[in-house]
């Protein structure tokens, strides 16, 4: 079964993690120095924010599975309609090691797909400061769009 994945950099974190508990009517699952977590059921989302000095707003979505198979199968279909990726295998990131494949839409929006292999307890790795995002997103720089032949 799959989970939808957002991921918001905010700006006030304990703020934020009061308006997202008293809206989901619930506390965090994870909460960290600059991180906070939610891993809801109804609706059955993953729903994550940051404090780690990027821009404040929507950082990425994704899609969250629970099985090696269902990531293979969601690579594939990424494939399949040839669009643009970058494999992180085993990588570390939002206290977690994950196996992802990543994406960007035509807007430009980061889009994951990934199997959380295991907990960690630091935030993960990052890319070059300059350019990484709150989480461990491609950016546009990165991961161009090619046109379709016809």
């Amino acid at each position: 079964m799959k989970r939808l994945h957002v991921h918001v950099s905010v700006d006030d974190l304990a703020e934020s993690i009061r308006f997202y508990s008293a809206l989901f009517a619930s506390k965090p699952t994870v909460t960290k120095d600059d991180y906070a977590k939610w891993m809801l059921d109804d609706p059955r989302v993953n729903f994550a924010i940051s404090k780690r000095g990027h821009k404040v707003g929507l950082d990425h979505l994704g899609i969250q599975v629970e099985s090696e198979t269902e990531l293979n199968e969601m690579h594939a279909r990424l494939a399949n309609a040839e669009l643009p990726m970058e494999a992180q295998v085993g990588t570390n990131c939002c206290y977690a090691k994950s196996d992802k494949y990543w994406t960007l839409d035509p807007q430009g929006v980061a889009w994951e797909s990934y199997h959380t292999l295991d907990s960690i307890p630091t935030f993960g790795e990052s890319r070059s400061e300059e350019n990484a995002s709150a989480c461990c997103a491609p950016t546009p720089a990165t991961i161009t769009f090619r046109a379709r032949e016809k």
